[in-house]
């Protein structure tokens, strides 16, 4: 059984190839562009994997996209019909974007793949049939990425992230080749979004930065860690949570954070390429204490729900 995953139109589009569930080659676009993040849909990633088996496009028994833009599309509605008429804006590019290209990706993808395999195939025929296209969820992705090349034949299942198509944070069994839902958290009560919430009020590139963050974090300490568990985040004691979204601006605008974060904290985001302070590095290692917090505690308690030993992460 032959597979290719792809992911696209976010940023860092890449390509998988599996054969038998086995993993044979993977590459990022950008590898091939070198353009950073490159979000375009992964052809020369996934010429790279074909030609790497030696196999044709009409070789492969399935490709699946790693979400349902579908339900994302519900997502952006019910959302942006919940916060009106505040981020109209917002909304109008959002809507865009979506008629112009996201709601008929099904066709763009055939269409993409119907021009690869013409590039490909030498005897230039104009009959193209093109394996049967699949859409996983996107935390179901994750799961699977993170349990299927793991060790374990069980273990439970850690999925954390900015947002799917609705989830934000879930819990997974795996077993052999199954795996099983247990719970979720849903969108916008999001550790990823909050996370990136301080990449955006400390300077850097949402969906890019964040790993800046991170590494400024050990330069501070955690002074303002109670302030967020106070204002902007509710943890529970099995770590769910739940934000307070009176501080946002991520599910109604262009803008991660509003006013009342900046006076919370007292200071205006940093802008790009401006000196960081002592207070970036405090405010870095505060998000970063929060949230390894949050995650040793979900860890927990999945071991304790499930009884399983093994744990796997995404």
């Amino acid at each position: 059984l032959k597979i290719i995953g792809i992911s696209a139109y976010y940023h860092d589009s890449a390509c998988c190839l599996s054969i038998n569930g086995e993993i044979i080659s993977a590459a990022q676009e950008e590898r091939f562009t070198r353009k950073k993040h490159d979000s375009r849909f992964p052809i020369n990633a996934i010429k790279f994997c074909l030609n790497n088996s030696k196999l044709k496009l009409s070789d492969i028994d399935y490709i699946v996209y790693y979400e349902k833009p579908l339900l994302t599309f519900e997502r952006l509605l019910e959302t942006y019909l919940a916060v009106a008429p505040r981020g109209i804006r917002s909304f109008i590019a959002a809507m865009q974007t979506w008629l112009k290209e996201k709601l008929f990706l099904k066709n763009d993808i055939k269409n993409k793949l119907k021009s690869l395999q013409r590039g490909l195939d030498l005897t230039k025929t104009k009959k193209v049939i093109l394996p049967e296209l699949l859409f996983s969820e996107h935390h179901l992705s994750h799961a699977a990425s993170a349990f299927y090349p793991s060790p374990f034949k069980n273990a439970a299942i850690l999925c954390l992230d900015g947002v799917g198509e609705w989830a934000t944070t879930s819990a997974w069994i795996g077993l052999d080749s199954e795996i099983k839902s247990l719970w979720e958290i849903s969108f916008p009560h999001s550790l990823g979004l909050l996370y990136s919430s301080f990449t955006y009020y400390c300077g850097f590139k949402v969906n890019s930065g964040e790993y800046k963050l991170m590494g400024l974090a050990p330069y501070g300490k955690p002074k303002y860690a109670d302030l967020i568990k106070q204002e902007l985040i509710d943890i529970k004691k099995d770590g769910t949570y739940r934000l307070n979204m009176k501080y946002f601006k991520f599910h109604r605008g262009f803008e991660m954070t509003s006013n009342r974060f900046y006076k919370l904290f007292g200071e205006n985001p940093r802008k790009a390429e401006t000196e960081i302070t002592q207070f970036h590095m405090d405010i870095a290692s505060s998000i970063q204490s929060v949230t390894e917090e949050i995650v040793l505690l979900l860890a927990k308690s999945i071991k304790k729900e499930t009884g399983l030993k093994n744990l796997c992460m995404a």
